[in-house]
């Protein structure tokens, strides 16, 4: 973990440590367009919006792979409709001690970080 100068690893927050948020796409895009993204971005992940520009998860390369062979049902697909990572969501005033650990715990490598309305202000990843 990387800690931010001037703040000891034991107050360090989720604030202190999370990146803008780099991509980011509504729920009712469909599979294929976001397997697309991914791959024009060279990114490994995206941030997944609800209608009310909530966060709905974190979508990855690996959710996406049972659909690599591209067919009619990745076309029809919305991203909302498939398995990806899901709340809980970390909050910027969360301890990092405790958002490594549950991050560790969930195997992520990257956790979207929430306001108390549920929209996305960042990005923590270790």
């Amino acid at each position: 973990m990387t800690i931010a100068p001037g703040h000891p690893a034991s107050t360090a927050t989720v604030g202190d440590l999370m990146k803008r948020p780099e991509l980011q796409i509504s729920d009712d895009v469909m599979v294929d367009t976001a397997m697309d993204i991914l791959k024009s971005s060279g990114s490994d992940h995206l941030l997944v919006r609800d209608d009310d520009g909530r966060c709905a998860g974190l979508l990855t390369r690996l959710h996406l792979a049972p659909f690599q062979a591209r067919s009619w049902y990745t076309e029809r697909t919305p991203v909302r409709d498939i398995v990806l990572d899901r709340a809980p969501f970390a909050t910027a005033d969360m301890p990092a001690t405790t958002a490594a650990a549950a991050m560790r715990s969930r195997s992520l490598d990257a956790w979207p970080v929430v306001d108390h309305d549920g929209r996305v202000i960042g990005l923590l990843s270790f």
